[in-house]
């Protein structure tokens, strides 16, 4: 596993280096985001290790994977991601590991999530047109969605409409470890952050 300062450093660094290929200044991202400026700043200073929901809602709105902001090297053509440099959140108890990443043709994460009995995910919205697909490997997930819960269990999938919150909990007497795949459409950047605009400007 990377080293937790390194991961620190680089989403730092790429957040800030996203921002900037956008114009886009700090009050700017915060409003796409949902997330505060002051956050924003201990984020692009290397002052704070940002939970799943902050970074999520900032690669959201950069128009990045999770997995792009948490790189600590560049991308090649093929990548063997070893076990020892997936990233991983803690959950309570629990873990959430990022295995890998794609920007492009379309945004991909590839999740390896773990739940302690009794402990529950609040997933953020995603942009229209999100899709989440999951299998679970060990316990029981239960899912809900649009207000209604659906329970998963060993062996059995799943896959919906992620442009809602929806919530992952383990109700279980077991661990809960689930795999998941998040895929996000990708909007050209110019349409969605115009060379043009007012932010650019501002800048």
């Amino acid at each position: 596993m990377e080293d937790p300062e390194l991961i620190t450093q680089a989403i730092a660094n790429n957040v800030r280096a996203q921002r900037a290929h956008r114009g886009l200044t700090l009050d700017a991202l915060a409003a796409r985001s949902g997330v505060s400026r002051g956050m924003l700043v201990q984020v692009e200073q290397g002052r704070t290790n940002p939970s799943v929901s902050t970074l999520t809602r900032i690669a959201s709105a950069l128009g990045v994977t999770v997995a792009r902001l948490v790189e600590v090297a560049d991308v090649p053509m093929v990548r063997v991601v070893d076990k020892a440099d997936v990233v991983a959140f803690r959950q309570g108890n629990g873990e959430a590991r990022l295995l890998v990443g794609a920007d492009m043709p379309m945004i991909l994460e590839l999740w390896d999530w773990r739940l302690a009995p009794g402990e529950h995910h609040d997933g953020d919205a995603h942009p229209a047109g999100t899709r989440e697909m999951l299998t679970v490997l060990e316990g029981e997930l239960t899912l809900t969605v649009y207000g209604k819960s659906h329970v998963i269990g060993k062996d059995d999938a799943v896959l919906f409409t992620a442009d809602r919150p929806h919530r992952y909990a383990n109700r279980g007497e077991a661990e809960l470890r689930f795999v998941m795949v998040v895929a996000e459409p990708r909007e050209p950047h110019d349409s969605r952050y115009p060379l043009d605009s007012q932010e650019s400007r501002d800048q």
